[in-house]
């Protein structure tokens, strides 16, 4: 097997960024927009948001307008949402992923992703496809059958979420079989460092994946297990949740995704999800840009005093006083009532008007805390519960 799937994963910062910039415009082009001179122009695009895209598909089923083409298949995910997917080669890009995990020709894949109404199995085994791998195409549940066919069919690799294999395993421990299963592929959830050193323990090298039922893969491990690569035809932002705007690099935000998928070009679309880009290439050779995981839910929306508090709103309160470089809720307890402060990260002594705006913007009276200049964490987080309830 060779190392990289494509020459794409080993080419220049330039020749990545001038072949993304073609396929956007493209993209855009399908969307009415105007085609852009450099990728930066993407933040000054609107957000889509899971419950606007909702709210578009309720307005015109089933994909709410967008341009949908080369249909196959019509998956529904809780929402509920429904996905489009094709049978072109490798629609969901996951082949890139199983590549890097070691999975090709010669090998066949326990498929545990569920295939009912949801994408996920049809998103790996057309990655399977890619490489060259069979399928089994388990899905969830019936272990002790699952267990006996990767031992009757010689399973060499496995494919679902992190913990699933495990179940798996101990199964086929209690029913004295012994299996060949040594790579997995793993997605949906956390892999936890214990579960990781489990499978390594037993001979498997597990590595995961980050990917939606929207949008495909996005990121993805190497052997080298430094953060996740981003996949070659999507184009990620970090943002400050509940804004559109980039943060710096390095910075906690939520991560906005526009994919190079022509049959569905989904732009800036926000996953709900927290990460952060780290710096430099992965040691194993591909130079695309890596971000640190899965790191949280950038929807930290937050009930206080009866009131839900959302990002959006507090970055509203941001927008409104240009002294305020950001801003963070703090929900606590002041004996058996709730309490709010909003830490204010700014320049100036005082701030006109800044209790009104709090409770125009906010629809709640607040302490204020005004801060210096990079005093606030820089940890994604822009409403922050510290309320305890034990």
């Amino acid at each position: 097997m060779t190392s990289y799937f494509d020459a794409l994963e080993t080419r220049s910062q330039d020749a990545r960024e001038s072949a993304q910039l073609q396929a956007l415009n493209t993209q855009l082009a399908k969307h009415g927009y105007d085609a852009l001179e450099d990728l930066s122009g993407l933040a000054a695009l609107p957000v889509l948001r899971k419950s606007e895209l909702a709210a578009k598909q309720a307005e015109a089923p089933p994909f709410g307008g967008f341009p949908v083409s080369n249909l196959a298949h019509v998956f529904q995910s809780p929402g509920p949402i429904y996905e489009p997917g094709g049978v072109s080669p490798d629609w969901w890009r996951m082949g890139r992923f199983l590549h890097a995990c070691g999975i090709g020709q010669g090998d066949i894949v326990q498929n545990c992703f569920g295939y009912h109404l949801t994408p996920a199995g049809m998103i790996f085994e057309s990655g399977a496809r890619a490489v060259g791998a069979a399928v089994l195409p388990a899905g969830t549940g019936q272990t002790e059958l699952q267990a006996r066919a990767a031992r009757d069919i010689g399973i060499t690799a496995y494919a679902g979420t992190p913990d699933y294999l495990k179940v798996i395993l101990e199964k086929a421990d209690e029913m004295g079989l012994e299996l060949k299963i040594d790579r997995a592929a793993v997605g949906g959830g956390a892999l936890f460092p214990s579960l990781r050193q489990y499978y390594a323990d037993r001979g498997i090298s597990c590595l995961q994946c980050y990917a939606t039922a929207d949008l495909g893969n996005v990121a993805y491990e190497s052997n080298a297990m430094e953060g996740m690569i981003l996949d070659e035809h999507v184009i990620v932002e970090i943002v400050t949740p509940g804004t559109g705007d980039p943060v710096p690099e390095g910075e906690v935000g939520e991560i906005v995704v526009t994919t190079l998928n022509p049959d569905y070009p989904l732009i800036r679309f926000a996953t709900g999800d927290l990460s952060a880009v780290l710096p430099g290439a992965s040691p194993c050779g591909r130079t695309n840009t890596r971000i640190k995981g899965w790191m949280g839910r950038a929807d930290q929306t937050t009930k206080i005093k009866g009131m839900f508090v959302r990002p959006e709103q507090v970055a509203q309160l941001v927008a409104k006083h240009p002294e305020i470089s950001r801003a963070r809720v703090v929900a606590s307890r002041n004996g058996e009532m709730d309490a709010m402060t909003v830490r204010i990260e700014t320049e100036a002594r005082a701030i006109d008007g800044l209790e009104a705006s709090i409770v125009e913007v906010l629809k709640l009276k607040a302490d204020v805390d005004l801060v210096g200049i990079g005093e606030l964490p820089r940890d994604g987080l822009v409403i922050e519960d510290q309320r305890k309830y034990d």
